[in-house]
């Protein structure tokens, strides 16, 4: 594996763990006072590009990262829209 494909694995594994605690919190606590619906429709749409754009070049390290970025970012969303 060339050195440029561990480093973007490590990087999508980094920022897309980022996501966990903040969906976990908000699936066990209902509490999405803290976020803000505006940021997290762009972000998600964002992230949904990014994952279009992974696919398009097959970047796997981005489509992977991307795709469960994106599940958890839907999943953030829908709960402030549900529970606001």
């Amino acid at each position: 594996m060339l050195t440029t494909e561990i480093l973007g694995y490590i990087a999508a594994i980094l920022t897309t763990s980022s996501f966990v605690p903040q969906a976990w919190h908000t699936f066990s606590t209902r509490d999405v006072s803290g976020i803000s619906l505006g940021m997290y429709s762009v972000f998600t749409v964002g992230v949904a590009c990014w994952l279009g754009y992974g696919l398009l070049l097959g970047a796997w390290p981005v489509v992977v990262a991307n795709a469960i970025t994106l599940a958890l970012a839907a999943t953030i969303l829908v709960m402030k829209l549900r529970y606001r």
